[in-house]
C-alpha cells in the first residue's frame, strides 16, 4: 500500500460575518483533516461589511481552540490559493440543491484548473441549516437577536458595524 499525500484542505469563503454555520464546518473539517486552512476571500463584489483583516482576524478568534487551523486571507481564483498553499482538498458548505449543483459546477472547474485538487462538500449540522452571511446581516440591521446566529467574538463587532448598541 502507498503512503497517501499530505493532506491539506481548505474551507474558502466571504465570511462576511463568520455565522455558526460557517464555525460548524470548520470544526468538522478540523476533524477530519490533518490541516485545515479558512481562506477568506476579499471578494469585493459583495461589497462586504467587514474588511478582509477585520473577517480574517473574526475567524481567528473563532478557531483559537484548534491547533490544526489557520486563516489567511486572499483575492483572485481559490485555485491559484489553492496552489500557492499546496491545498489538495476543497471543502464547501452546502445546505441546497442549489448550492450542490453550483459546488458540482465549481469542483469540476476547478479540478480542470488544478488537477490534484478535490472537492468535499458537508452538510451544515441541522440547526445551522438556514444560516447565511446575508441572513445574519438582514436579520441583525433590523434589530433581531444574532446570539443563535454567529459565534460570540463576532456579536459585539456585528452590532457596531451595523450602529447597534451590544447587548
Amino acid at each position: 500500500m502507498s503512503k497517501a499525500p499530505n493532506i491539506v484542505a481548505a474551507y474558502s469563503g466571504t465570511f462576511d460575518p463568520v455565522t455558526l454555520g460557517h464555525n460548524d464546518i470548520i470544526h468538522r473539517a478540523a476533524r477530519m483533516f490533518p490541516r485545515l486552512i479558512v481562506a477568506v476571500g476579499s471578494n469585493v463584489a459583495k461589497n462586504p461589511r467587514f474588511s478582509l483583516e477585520e473577517r480574517v482576524d473574526l475567524i481567528r478568534q473563532v478557531t483559537a481552540d484548534l491547533g490544526n487551523v489557520e486563516v489567511k486571507g486572499f483575492s483572485g481564483l481559490v485555485v491559484d490559493f489553492a496552489r500557492e498553499n499546496r491545498v489538495n482538498v476543497l471543502v464547501r458548505g452546502v445546505r441546497t440543491v442549489g448550492d450542490v449543483d453550483y459546488e458540482k459546477q465549481m469542483a469540476v472547474m476547478n479540478r480542470d484548473l488544478y488537477p490534484i485538487l478535490d472537492t468535499v462538500m458537508l452538510a451544515p449540522s441541522p440547526e445551522y441549516a438556514h444560516l447565511s452571511s446575508s441572513l445574519v446581516r438582514e436579520l441583525a440591521a433590523l434589530g433581531a437577536p444574532v446570539e443563535k446566529l454567529v459565534p460570540q467574538a463576532v456579536i459585539a463587532p456585528l452590532l457596531a458595524r451595523l450602529g447597534r448598541p451590544s447587548a
